[in-house]
C-alpha cells in the first residue's frame, strides 16, 4: 500500500485508474447518502431518466444520516448491492460502505469503472469529516433520504477495484 491518496469529487477516470486494492483514501468534497430505501428508489428514478441528482464522478456512502452521526452500513444487503451496478451504469465512481460484495457485483464495478472503498464503522470519526448536509431526494424516508454531505478527508481503504476485491 502506498501513502494516502488524496482525492477530490467529483471523481474522473485518472482517479478511478491510480486506485488499487488495498490503498488508503481520504475524500474530499460532497459525497451523496443512499441505503436501503433510497438507492432503489434512485436506480427506478434512472431508469425513467429523472435523476434527481448529476451522477456523473459521483461517491454514494451507504448510509443514513441521524443525529447520532454516520457510519457505513453493509453494502451487501440485497437492496445496496443490486443498486451499485445501475448507479454505477450511470456515472457513480465510487461506493462506500462494508462488507464483501459478490463476484457479479465486483465485475460490474470493472466494467463500469468504478470502485468500492471500505470505511471504519465509527460514526464519531466519520461524523467529524462532515461540514454540511442537506437532504436532495426522498425525504419521506426520514434519516434514509438520499443527502449530499460535504466532507474533508473521509477516510476509506480500496476494497474493490478493477476486478479484484480485498475479500
Amino acid at each position: 500500500m502506498e501513502s494516502v491518496k488524496e482525492i477530490l469529487t467529483p471523481l474522473n477516470a485518472s482517479d478511478i485508474e491510480q486506485l488499487e486494492v488495498g490503498d488508503g483514501i481520504k475524500l474530499s468534497g460532497n459525497i451523496l447518502t443512499g441505503r436501503d430505501a433510497a438507492l432503489p428508489s434512485l436506480v427506478k428514478l434512472i431508469e425513467k431518466h429523472e435523476s434527481p441528482v448529476d451522477l456523473e464522478g459521483a461517491v454514494i456512502f451507504h448510509t443514513a444520516v441521524s443525529p447520532a452521526g454516520i457510519a457505513p452500513t453493509s453494502s451487501n444487503k440485497t437492496e445496496i448491492e443490486t443498486s451499485i451496478a445501475p448507479l454505477s451504469e450511470a456515472g457513480v465512481r465510487m461506493h462506500i460502505g462494508k462488507g464483501a460484495l459478490s463476484p457479479v457485483t465486483v465485475k460490474a464495478l470493472q466494467e463500469n469503472k468504478s470502485v468500492f472503498v471500505v470505511t471504519p464503522p465509527v460514526a464519531a470519526l466519520l461524523t467529524s469529516k462532515m461540514t454540511s448536509s442537506r437532504v436532495v431526494a426522498f425525504p419521506e424516508e426520514g434519516m434514509e433520504a438520499l443527502h449530499s454531505l460535504n466532507v474533508i478527508n473521509f477516510p476509506g481503504i480500496v476494497a474493490v477495484a478493477h476486478g479484484k476485491s480485498i475479500y
